[in-house]
């Protein structure tokens, strides 16, 4: 197989896109474990539920939205619960599936982590990039995406806040 490799200016760009993926999770978690608490997957999952109506979502659905196996899933639930943020109860359309709903705790926990997320996620992301390279950011993200995701799977999770413009992230 002759493989074609990748040259000068593909390498510079895959290298620094690969720098940021190694880097990046790294700094949104340590904010929020220092300021609230949480990790980032945790800040996520909770989240995802403080989104979605009644707070609720079935297990399997949280699972796709936060593209986490169930197993892993169960141990963070399991964390989250344990702690008052979450709750797990029957699916009453469904006994066989399990719901889990954030609880007021929960929504607390979010409220207060939101603020210094999103002061993170300017700080090392929004706020080093011109108005310009922000709509670049995300149709290579749309590009990369369309690779990555070619079912679509995912795209509810990502492209969420597409059709209003100036409007902002729920808190």
């Amino acid at each position: 197989m002759d493989t074609p490799w990748l040259d000068r200016r593909q390498l510079r760009a895959w290298i620094r896109l690969r720098a940021v993926l190694e880097l990046l999770p790294g700094a949104l978690d340590t904010q929020l474990r220092r300021d609230a608490d949480v990790t980032e997957f945790d800040y996520y999952a909770l989240a995802m539920l403080s989104e979605a109506p009644g707070r609720t979502l079935r297990m399997t659905e949280l699972a796709r939205q936060t593209n986490a196996t169930l197993p892993r899933l169960s141990h963070v639930v399991s964390r989250l619960e344990a702690r008052g943020l979450v709750e797990r109860f029957p699916c009453p359309d469904d006994r066989r599936a399990t719901n889990a709903r954030l609880t007021d705790a929960g929504r607390a926990k979010v409220q207060e982590a939101a603020p210094g997320h999103v002061a993170t996620v300017r700080h090392h992301v929004i706020d080093a990039l011109s108005d310009e390279q922000i709509d670049q950011l995300a149709r290579i993200g749309d590009a990369i995406l369309a690779r990555l995701d070619p079912t679509g799977s995912m795209a509810a999770t990502y492209t969420r806040y597409d059709g209003a413009p100036g409007a902002e992230a729920p808190r």
